[in-house]
């Protein structure tokens, strides 16, 4: 059974629609910006991406980008609930912070009395609300997941999304993953002290750290054949492993990230050979970008598809990464795009890979991997073939 992507919709710091996101990619317009969203210690210093979106009081800015991705695909995908009201439609959303920026409001007040604060700040605290609301705004009640698996958790979600419908459990599946900025994120990765106080150079041989950012990316799965609606790709392959090597560091030797990707190739039925282009996870930090660029040498040898991060432009967004760069996959497939990878100068001595720095258009894109890797060393890769 062919799994086919029939819509995609994101929002990031690049853009609030597919034609901005593409504008941005293609003039090399980063989104990363000084830090502006809320009082901290780093705003005005750290740069991070910021989507251009309003702050609510009352729903979660995670709950708020998921709404609008995840809406923006349902209605690419020529979804109506009236219309498709036989098609069984899950959602499947992975996230990591949840509703932690509206719970960081209430601590601060309740911190200094128990009998301050707000509590409904609090209600959309845990990861599962903001998909609840997702899915409630779209009317879908079929069936409604969250995976919360950190930097993976998007990836992850389009894997089950695709199991359940390989399964005979749903005909259709948004999925993806949606993440907001929040003080809790920006402290913690700071105290890991892989945060650059400069854009990120992922691949570079300068690389001090990732940025932060945030956003929302959905992709629509359904089987073949199940709607008459305009596909361009399939989702051919995907893995998930754990290599369990430590916290929050991969293996230097890319061990987990090799096993990720050759097991995704495998199970596309394929070879590293038929891999046009990577979009790598590529997060600007001297430990990823070592482990992951090992990985790719191993497997591709002398033989290197195209490769590069994306996340210069976006920040890392966390688990939405997987569902923003499976929206990028799909693009590079439908419009024949590689896209760039901002502030490369310098290749790593261990593995000397040369990510690709010039937009790129008018390319035979048949086969893209994704790779999304995570703390605990979750590891996922996605294989998205032209149709």
């Amino acid at each position: 059974m062919k799994i086919v992507v029939s819509g995609a919709g994101i929002i990031s710091s690049i853009g609030k629609n597919i034609p901005e996101t593409l504008d941005s990619l293609e003039n090399k317009r980063s989104g990363l910006q000084p830090l502006s969203l809320f009082d901290s210690r780093y705003r005005g210093v750290l740069p991070v991406g910021e989507a251009d979106f309003p702050v609510s009081k009352r729903f979660s800015r995670t709950a708020l980008l998921g709404i609008y991705a995840a809406r923006a695909a349902f209605c690419d995908a020529g979804l109506d609930r009236r219309k498709d009201e036989k098609l069984r439609i899950g959602l499947i959303s992975g996230t990591s912070v949840g509703g932690m920026d509206l719970s960081e409001n209430f601590y601060h007040d309740y911190l200094y009395s128990p009998s301050r604060g707000r509590l409904h700040e609090v209600v959309g605290h845990d990861c599962g609300d903001s998909t609840e609301k997702i899915a409630s705004a779209l009317g879908i009640s079929d069936y409604i997941a969250t995976v919360s698996t950190a930097c993976s958790s998007g990836a992850n979600a389009i894997i089950m999304g695709a199991r359940l419908i390989k399964n005979g459990i749903l005909d259709c599946v948004i999925a993806g993953g949606t993440d907001a900025l929040c003080k809790f994120t920006l402290n913690g990765f700071s105290s890991l002290k892989i945060v650059d106080d400069k854009p990120c150079r992922p691949f570079d041989e300068s690389r001090e750290g990732l940025n932060l950012g945030e956003g929302a990316g959905y992709v629509v799965l359904e089987k073949e054949g199940n709607r008459y609606q305009s596909v361009c790709c399939s989702l051919a392959g995907y893995a998930n492993i754990c290599e369990a090597y430590h916290q929050t560091a991969s293996s230097p030797d890319g061990g987990g990230a090799l096993l990720a990707m050759q097991k995704a190739i495998e199970n596309a039925g394929m070879r590293p050979e038929h891999v046009d282009y990577i979009n790598l996870h590529g997060t600007g930090t001297p430990n990823n970008d070592l482990a992951e660029g090992n990985a790719v040498k191993r497997l591709f040898g002398e033989k290197i598809p195209k490769l590069s991060s994306t996340k210069a432009f976006t920040g890392h967004t966390l688990g939405a990464c997987g569902g923003i760069e499976a929206v990028f996959s799909v693009l590079a497939i439908e419009k024949g795009l590689v896209f760039p990878n901002l502030n490369f100068k310098n290749p790593i001595p261990e593995h000397g890979l040369q990510p690709e720095t010039d937009f790129r258009k008018g390319l035979e894109i048949n086969v893209v991997m994704s790779n999304s890797f995570g703390f605990g060393g979750n590891m996922s890769t996605l294989i998205f073939e032209k149709l």
